[in-house]
C-alpha cells in the first residue's frame, strides 16, 4: 500500500499551493503585524533549496515559503501606510498627482482619485487618496494638484479622503493617452444620445456620475447595479468568444486580435484595477495558448491574484471589487468549462450559448459575496441578468464601436452607432419594465458568513465532481499527485 507522505506532487500543483499561501501571508499581515514573517520565509527558501523531492514535505516548505514570503511583503507594506495614522482628522495641506479625471459629486464638489502624495514638508505617503473639494473647473488625469482640508480615514483601495477642499491645479501633465480618452468620452457623446452615451460609459469605465437617477434606480431594483462597475470579466469573456471564433482559421489572427482587443481597452477604458486584472488573466492565457502549453485555470487565477496582491496588498485587505472580479473570472474560466466538457452537445456550446453561460456563472459566483457584503437582492435579479448580463460583452464591444465613430466620423457616427443604440435601448427598456414589478427588491437580509462559505464550499464540490465526471486532462484544474515510478511499479 502506498503511503501518502511518498506521494510526488506535480510543479504546478506546488506552484498553486506557492501563490495560494502567498495570498494567505499577505491576508494576515494586516493583523498580525509582526516580522517574523520574513524569519520564516528566510528559513523556508532555505529548506526548499535543499529539498528536491516534490513530495508532502516539499508541498509543507512551499506552503511556508509562500506564507513567509507574503507576509513580509505585507508588513513592509503596511509599515508605510501607517504613516497616514498620525495625520487623520488634522486639517493639512497635501500635494497629489489626479489620477482620473474629476466628475462632479455630492454638492457639486469635483471629485478625483489621487496618488504621490506630498506633505508641504515634503515627506512622500504611500497609498491613494480619495479628494472633493472646489476651487477648479476641471482637472485632468496626470494633473498636479495641491488641496487643503481635512483628512479622513479612506475606504477601499483609499487610504484616507478629503472633502470640500480647497483645490488648485500647479502644473499640467496631459498624456497623449488621457488626451486620447478624453475624445472618445466626447465622441460618445456624438454618436449617442442621452441618457444612452453616459450608459454606454458606465458599461465601460463604471463612470455613474452622469447616469440619471431613475436608471440608476431602475438596475438597482433588478440587480443589475453591477453592469455600470469596471467589469473586467466582461473584457475577459469578449476575449474567449474572439479566440474560438477565430481559433481554428488562424492562431495568429486570433491571438493578434485578443491582444488589439486588450490594448483597446486598456487604452479608451482606462487602466482600471478591475480592466488591468482581466488584462493580465487574459495575457497569461493567450501566451500559454499562443506557445502551446496547457495550463490550469486555477494556477493561472493563483498567479494573477498573487501578482495584484503583491502590487497593491490594500487590494486583499480591503477591496471589494478584488474579490468580486476572481469571483467572475473563477465562474468565467472553470465553473462554465466544466459544464460545456460535461455536455458537450446543447446551446452553450454555440458561441452566443457560451458568452450566455460563462456571463451567468460569472454572476452566480458573486451573489453569495454581494448578500453577505450588502444584504440585499433582487428576485427578478435572475431573470434580469439572463435577458442583460449576457450582452453586456457585446454591448461594450459596440459602445467602443460608437465612441470611435465619434471621434473620427463625427457626421456619420449616428448611422455607425445605430446598432449600439439598438442594444442599450433595449437593455434600459428591460431593467425598467422589470423594476416595476412590485416587491421584487429587498434590504436588509440578514446573510451570515457561515451561508456565504457553504455556498461556496457547495459550489466547489459540484466542481469536483464535474471535474471527476468530464476525466478530461485538458480541463486539469484540481491539484493532482502522481507516484514515484518506484511506488508505480509495486502497486
Amino acid at each position: 500500500m502506498v503511503r501518502a507522505w511518498r506521494y510526488r506532487f506535480r510543479r504546478t500543483t506546488l506552484s498553486l499551493f506557492f501563490c495560494l499561501s502567498g495570498l494567505i501571508g499577505i491576508g494576515f499581515a494586516h493583523k498580525w503585524q509582526l516580522l517574523i514573517g520574513a524569519w520564516l520565509g528566510f528559513i523556508a527558501f532555505g529548506l526548499l533549496v535543499l529539498g528536491r523531492r516534490r513530495n508532502f514535505l516539499s508541498l509543507l516548505i512551499v506552503v511556508l515559503f509562500g506564507i513567509g514570503l507574503g507576509f513580509w511583503r505585507g508588513t513592509e507594506f503596511l509599515v508605510r501606510i501607517n504613516a497616514y495614522q498620525p495625520l487623520y482628522f488634522q486639517k493639512l495641506t497635501l500635494n497629489v498627482r489626479a489620477t482620473e479625471d474629476a466628475v462632479y459629486g455630492k454638492n457639486s464638489q469635483l471629485t478625483f482619485g489621487g496618488s504621490d502624495v506630498y506633505l508641504e514638508n515634503g515627506a512622500h505617503l504611500t497609498g491613494k487618496l480619495i479628494i472633493s473639494g472646489f476651487g477648479e473647473n476641471a482637472i485632468f488625469q496626470g494633473d498636479e494638484v495641491t488641496v487643503t482640508g481635512k483628512l479622513y480615514p479612506g475606504y477601499g483601495i483609499y487610504q484616507g479622503k478629503i472633502s470640500y477642499g480647497q483645490i488648485s491645479v500647479t502644473a499640467h501633465h496631459q498624456a497623449l493617452v488621457s488626451n486620447i480618452r478624453r475624445r472618445f468620452a466626447a465622441g460618445m457623446q456624438t454618436a449617442l444620445p442621452e441618457p444612452l452615451a453616459p450608459f454606454a460609459m458606465g458599461l465601460l469605465i463604471g463612470q455613474r456620475a452622469t447616469l440619471p437617477d431613475d436608471i440608476k434606480r431602475d438596475l438597482l431594483m433588478v440587480g443589475l447595479t453591477h453592469i455600470i462597475a469596471v467589469s473586467g470579466y466582461n473584457l475577459t469573456i469578449i476575449l474567449q468568444a474572439s479566440r474560438k471564433l477565430l481559433a481554428k482559421q488562424s492562431k495568429r489572427l486570433s491571438t493578434l486580435l485578443s491582444v488589439c482587443l486588450i490594448g483597446t481597452f486598456l487604452l479608451l477604458a482606462g487602466a482600471s484595477a478591475s480592466i488591468v486584472r482581466a488584462a493580465i488573466v487574459s495575457m497569461l492565457s493567450i501566451a500559454a495558448g499562443y506557445y502551446g502549453r496547457s495550463f490550469r485555470p486555477l494556477n493561472l487565477l493563483a498567479i494573477a491574484a498573487l501578482i495584484t496582491a503583491w502590487a497593491n496588498p490594500v487590494y486583499i485587505w480591503s477591496d471589494l471589487s478584488w474579490y468580486l472580479s476572481f469571483l467572475a473570472f473563477f465562474g468565467v474560466m472553470i465553473i462554465a468549462p466544466l459544464i460545456q466538457n460535461r455536455w458537450s452537445h446543447g446551446w452553450h456550446q454555440t458561441l452566443i450559448g457560451s458568452v450566455a453561460l460563462e456571463s451567468i456563472c460569472a454572476e452566480l459566483m458573486s451573489v453569495p459575496f454581494v448578500l453577505y457584503i450588502f444584504g440585499q437582492m433582487s428576485f427578478i435579479g435572475l431573470p434580469a441578468n439572463v435577458l442583460v448580463v449576457t450582452l453586456v460583452p457585446l454591448a461594450m464591444l459596440l459602445g467602443v464601436i460608437a465612441g470611435l465613430a465619434g471621434m473620427m466620423l463625427g457626421s456619420i457616427s449616428g448611422w455607425i452607432a445605430w446598432p449600439a443604440q439598438v442594444l442599450l435601448n433595449y437593455m434600459l427598456d428591460v431593467a425598467h419594465i422589470l423594476s416595476h414589478i412590485p416587491h421584487i427588491f429587498v434590504q436588509d437580509i440578514g446573510f451570515p458568513l457561515s451561508n456565504m462559505l457553504g455556498i461556496y464550499i457547495l459550489i466547489l464540490l459540484l466542481a469536483f465532481v464535474l471535474w471527476r465526471k468530464t476525466n478530461n486532462n485538458n480541463s486539469d484544474i484540481i491539484t493532482d499527485m502522481k507516484l514515484p515510478k518506484t511506488e508505480k511499479l509495486s502497486t
